[in-house]
This record gives C-alpha cells, sequence and structure tokens, in this order.
C-alpha cells in the first residue's frame, strides 16, 4: 500500500502542469533563503572571523570558492539521480531538470575555477598549474558544456535529453576522481581540512560561515533548477491546453 502510494505520488510529480504549480509553490521560499542565508554567511566571512594567521584576509574567498566547487559536484550527482531516473522510467520532467541543471553546474564551476585562481596567485605565484585537481575540475566545466550542446544539438529534444542523460552518467566517473585526487598524487591543492567523518583541520571560529554559505548556494541550486525547469515545461508545452489555460489565451 506504501510503495502503491509512493508509486502514485512519484507519477503525479511527472506531471507538467503538477510540477509547474509545485514550481510556482516553492521556488519562492528557495530564494528566500539564498538570500537570508548567503547575507548571514556574507557578514560573518568578512567582519566577524578573524583573519588567517598565514594568509591574511586574503583567505576569505573560500567562503566563496569551496561552497561553489562543493555544489559543482553535488549538483552533478543530482543531475547523474535524475538522468537515471529519466532513462529508466522516460519521465520528461526528470529529463529536463537533468538538462537545466547542467547551466547552472557549469556556472558553479567558473566561479570555482575563477576564484581558485584570484586566491592560488598570491599563494602559488602562479594563475593556474595542471594540477590534478584543478585539471579534473576543468573537465567537470567540459562535460557541463559537452552535456549542454549535445542537448542543444537536437531539435527533438527528449531524444537530445535521452543522449545527453547517457553522457551525465558516463561523465559520474569525474566526481570521485576530483574528490581523491589530492590524495591519489602530489598536488599543489592543499588536503581535505574539513571532515564530515573526522577531526577537521579548520579552526572552529571558521566554520559558521562556511556552513551558512554552503546552504546559501544550495537554496540557489535549487531555486536555479526549478525556475530553469519551469521555463522550459512552458517553452516545450506553450501550445498545450494547460499552458494555454495558464496564460489566459482561448483557443
Amino acid at each position: 500500500m506504501i510503495w502503491k502510494t509512493i508509486k502514485v505520488g512519484f507519477h503525479r510529480l511527472g506531471s507538467p502542469p503538477n510540477f509547474y504549480r509545485l514550481c510556482q509553490r516553492f521556488s519562492p521560499w528557495l530564494w528566500g533563503g539564498f538570500f537570508l542565508c548567503a547575507a548571514v554567511g556574507l557578514y560573518q566571512a568578512l567582519y566577524v572571523v578573524p583573519p588567517d594567521y598565514q594568509q591574511g584576509d586574503s583567505f576569505r574567498i573560500l567562503y566563496v570558492h569551496v561552497p561553489a566547487a562543493w555544489q559543482a559536484m553535488a549538483g552533478y550527482v543530482v543531475m547523474a539521480i535524475l538522468a537515471f531516473i529519466a532513462l529508466v522510467w522516460r519521465i520528461r520532467i526528470a529529463e529536463i531538470m537533468a538538462m537545466m541543471g547542467a547551466p547552472i553546474g557549469a556556472a558553479f564551476s567558473v566561479i570555482c575555477l575563477a576564484t581558485g585562481s584570484i586566491w592560488g596567485r598570491p599563494m602559488w605565484g602562479t594563475w593556474w598549474a595542471w594540477d590534478a585537481r584543478l585539471t579534473s575540475m576543468l573537465v567537470l566545466l567540459f562535460i557541463y558544456l559537452g552535456i549542454m550542446g549535445l542537448y542543444s544539438a537536437f531539435e527533438d529534444k527528449r531524444k537530445g535529453a535521452r543522449i545527453a542523460c547517457i553522457l551525465i552518467l558516463v561523465g559520474l566517473v569525474n566526481i570521485p576522481i576530483i574528490h581523491f585526487s589530492v590524495e591519489w598524487w602530489t598536488t599543489l591543492h592543499q588536503g581535505s581540512t574539513i571532515r564530515f567523518f573526522g577531526e577537521s583541520t579548520m579552526h572552529y571560529s571558521m566554520m559558521p560561515p562556511l556552513v551558512w554559505m554552503t546552504i546559501a548556494v544550495k537554496f540557489l541550486f535549487a531555486a536555479a533548477l526549478l525556475d530553469r525547469s519551469r521555463n522550459e515545461i512552458l517553452d516545450q508545452d506553450r501550445r498545450r491546453r494547460w499552458v494555454l489555460e495558464h496564460a489566459g489565451v482561448n483557443r
């Protein structure tokens, strides 16, 4: 009985009109959560946390760099889950959400690489090094761009989405490479200072802004994903009755 209820709810969520209404309901709350968490996180990062004893104030860029890097990888995992659902159960909403996540993930990858280069210049003496962590993150950006290009290359959106979903699943192998690159190879990039299991090497006084900014980018990703998916659904279904009724157009 429970499984049947879950199955029915799962397929109802895959209905474009239902999903559109869900996006309308939750999107403003997600944007509000983002602005609130980002405001608290940035205030603490700029005015509360003391300067680092080695890097001074330049270390504060980590409060943008690290959450962006984490979200670039986490967003790809979300896309891979959606791609799997799309390929197995052929749910169009899952296809759309997987495709709409690519530009958002690419944006986080660009932010990660840009802030990493700015941070690396005074620390390493160079803007860029073909470091294992940096290179694997650059590969992730190229994968994001490849997904976007592959999806746009087909006039049939569903066919393009299915092929791009295969690329998403293949590209998933790069995520553990990014994560473990600092352990597998000798790199300029510092190792993990924050551990979910075990003791972190980052001082506790520096942690709260990072937590706030990490939550903020989660809200940002979710809000942007819902908004982009909602717009894509409207574009694809623009001639269908439910869209015309929503727009107040009489057929």
